[in-house]
């Protein structure tokens, strides 16, 4: 008998570091750009690019993402891709000067950002981040894309999928954890 409740007591403990394992992958995270305060910056090398860093991260819609530069010397400009190419300043979608700048990624698809200091972006300091859309965040998850009758039906507000992916896995581990007691 101390044999069997020792093996239940295993396996529930293996499925609950399971499942906050996998929630804490749909949950909202600042990243640092960069990985660090001083990243806002022109970099020393096209290894040093911002966009290296941006490329081995994973962005989810409700992550954000956190500059840390001085605000009294550069800003952090959103702008189109067309600027972003054309490092172009005079229409950004969105100017942050504050020196601790954070901008929430609220739509899937890629997000341009540029240094507001003259010169610096054509020196190389801007960044792109592309979120994940609900289709590739499925696929990452191990989930099955919704059939084309799902994507074609009638347009509806948008939702948090991390918010739809988290309570999903409380009803999973909900249901096995009644397997195991």
């Amino acid at each position: 008998m101390a044999g069997v409740s020792r093996n239940v007591f295993s396996a529930s403990s293996v499925v609950a570091v399971l499942f906050f394992f996998l929630l804490s992958l749909t949950e909202a995270r600042d990243h640092l750009v960069g990985g660090k305060t001083d990243s806002w910056k022109i970099p020393s090398s096209e290894s040093d690019s911002l966009n290296r860093w941006a490329e081995k991260s994973r962005f989810l819609i409700g992550d954000s993402l956190v500059w840390k530069y001085d605000g009294e010397k550069d800003s952090v400009l959103e702008v189109s891709k067309r600027d972003y190419v054309t490092c172009n300043t005079s229409s950004p979608i969105a100017v942050h000067n504050d020196g601790n700048t954070k901008i929430v990624l609220d739509h899937s698809g890629a997000y341009y950002f540029i240094s507001g200091a003259k010169g610096h972006c054509e020196q190389g300091q801007k960044l792109i981040v592309v979120t994940l859309s609900d289709k590739n965040m499925r696929r990452f998850m191990g989930a099955p894309a919704p059939s084309p009758t799902e994507s074609e039906g009638p347009a509806v507000a948008p939702t948090s999928s991390a918010a739809s992916l988290k309570a999903s896995f409380v009803v999973a581990f909900g249901v096995l954890m009644g397997f195991w007691l």
